[in-house]
């Protein structure tokens, strides 16, 4: 094996590894997964992941369950509650909300896709109509509790993870309506100010809103049963230790869904909740998403070695700094701060200037490409007054956007392989990749114009201004990931330092925010990999750049919710 491809090599057998580990897991003991699309109401197409366990027939009919995801997430995000479930019994349609995923746009439209969803599980020959239940995560509670006014004698009981009845966007509860319902809120949810009307989701016992749902005046007692389960009037409350999007890889959280299931539906099979193997398949998708990054690594690499791009090929020349002087420091520290410190700000600029349509249908994205322009200037003037030795890093531009086409459109072919005979993203937990369609493909063109701007200024700023004589490759490496990643990191410590200390967040009124900045904890350490990794190898900025732009565009567009309808 050559020197060159060997990185490749190694990228695609731990894609292998982690894939096989993730399929083996989610089809355990024979259940079989389909990727389907049906007509929604309006002429809306839905997409949804259907979960079908070994044995089900027309004549052996299995009680079913819609589960949900919440806002800018998509139907994988679901996979081990949908596993769970599949593996006692029960046919599970992970759906695409609304506007999300494969389904079509916009977001929030005909009750978020929850009453499609909930006809189209009711119309499959193999599933026991009298048993169906509905599970949602946060906006997913939202859905299914739009399928459940639109069709409340079709279904038994309910499921909201980390969501509510009520305000904003879902009917108001009472002790009759939902049916059988269990509430899965967490001690240190983000959002319990929008859920339930409480600073802190411990006060959710005391949640004026819950109460009445509970009919009840009392503090709600975590783990009691109120209300009837044979008159569909029965209510539990349960408090995980963990925050919101954590639900999602709690084995507390998921475990009492099961259990509430387990009570208020017939013809599962009786596995304890504890019972859980559901993790082993996350382990697998997050072991083939770093394969994908070492294969794109090795792809570049690779191309690298071949006469169509070895011109490329140019060890860098020279460094901004002969050592780490106090400019330096200072460099460095806003190379790391200034993203975190705009990031709230820049982020509401861009939605009251970029507002969903045509031309930007993705809200959140837009949002985030206007934060990362802005960044991008301000990292680009910056470079004029902390200005060290002279660096000339620009490298070839015709074949650094060859090479970096190249790279992630081979990377990309291997995504569509995962998906396609494994039916699995590379993802653990809210960080995942995961194929476009089309459209979204369309969309991404129009945001990789802004992103590129961001990558080529910002890590311009980077090689050309941080970039220190005498450097070993690990201390280039970790200055690098320090510089783009360390201001996040610490965000992210003091945020959830004090939502453990206080019961809220530090910044109560950007839950959403805060938890979108989850991602760009690792998202900016990989950027940080990748582009140190091919300016060693070229001189360059250019192709770490623009690999980083396709990459990253691909990475938010196919991950978010598209508001405006798009053709």
């Amino acid at each position: 094996m050559k020197k060159q491809s060997r990185l490749f090599h190694l990228g695609w057998v731990v894609i292998l590894i982690g894939a096989l580990l993730a399929h083996f897991i989610q089809t355990s003991g024979g259940i079989s997964i389909r990727d389907i699309r049906f007509n929604g109401a309006n002429g809306q197409v839905l997409s949804g992941l259907l979960y079908v366990p070994p044995g089900v027939t027309a004549e052996n009919k299995a009680p079913g369950i819609l589960a949900v995801h919440g806002y800018i997430n998509s139907r994988e995000t679901q996979s081990g509650f949908a596993i769970e479930y599949a593996r006692r019994g029960y046919v599970v349609l992970a759906l695409d909300q609304s506007g999300h995923g494969y389904s079509d746009a916009p977001a929030f439209a005909n009750g978020f896709g929850g009453p499609a969803g909930l006809a189209y599980l009711r119309s499959l020959d193999i599933v026991d109509t009298n048993n169906i239940g509905l599970e949602g995560h946060s906006m997913g509670g939202w859905t299914v509790l739009a399928a459940a006014a639109a069709m409340p004698n079709d279904y038994k009981a309910v499921v909201l993870e980390g969501s509510s009845t009520g305000a904003p966007f879902a009917q108001e509860g009472s002790t009759t309506w939902p049916r059988n319902l269990a509430v899965v809120f967490s001690k240190f949810d983000e959002f319990s100010p929008l859920m339930w009307n409480v600073d802190r989701a411990q006060d959710v016992v005391t949640s004026p809103k819950l109460q009445a749902v509970f009919g009840t005046t009392d503090a709600v007692v975590p783990g009691n049963v109120y209300g009837d389960i044979a008159a569909g009037t029965a209510r539990m409350l349960q408090t995980p230790n963990t925050t919101h999007p954590g639900d999602h890889i709690s084995p507390e959280a998921i475990g009492y869904s099961i259990d509430w299931f387990a009570q208020t539906l017939e013809g599962a099979k009786p596995i304890p909740s504890s019972d859980q193997i559901w993790l082993w398949k996350e382990i697998g998708t997050l072991i083939a998403f770093v394969g994908f990054i070492i294969l794109l690594a090795g792809t570049f690499e690779m191309l690298l070695s071949t006469a169509t791009f070895a011109h490329l090929r140019q060890a860098p020349v020279a460094t901004a700094h002969r050592s780490r002087t106090a400019k330096w420091w200072i460099g460095f520290a806003l190379s790391a701060f200034i993203p975190v410190l705009t990031y709230y700000l820049f982020l509401y600029w861009g939605g009251q200037l970029l507002p969903g349509s045509a031309l930007f249908p993705q809200t959140i994205t837009s949002q985030i490409a206007f934060w990362a322009v802005l960044n991008g200037v301000i990292v680009f003037l910056i470079g004029f007054v902390l200005r060290g030795e002279k660096v000339s890093a620009r490298g070839n531009v015709l074949g650094s956007i060859l090479i970096a086409l190249a790279t992630v459109g081979i990377g990309y072919l291997f995504v569509i392989a995962a998906d396609f005979l494994f039916k699995i993203d590379f993802r653990f937990w809210v960080v995942a990749l995961k194929p476009m369609s089309l459209l979204q493909a369309k969309i991404a063109l129009v945001y990789l114009v802004p992103f590129t701007l961001f990558f080529v200024l910002a890590l311009r700023g980077l090689h050309t201004g941080l970039t220190v004589t005498g450097d070993s490759r690990a201390k280039q490496y970790l200055s690098n990931i320090g510089a783009l990643a360390m201001g996040f990191l610490v965000f992210l410590v003091v945020q959830y330092g004090w939502l453990l200390i206080n019961g809220h967040l530090l910044s109560l009124n950007e839950p959403l925010n805060t938890v979108v900045a989850i991602q760009f904890l690792p998202l900016m350490a990989i950027i940080a990999f990748l582009s140190t990794f091919t300016y060693r190898r070229t001189g360059s900025y250019l192709p770490g750049a623009l690999i980083n732009s396709l990459f990253v565009t691909w990475y938010i567009v196919a991950g978010q919710a598209t508001q405006f309808p798009v053709s």
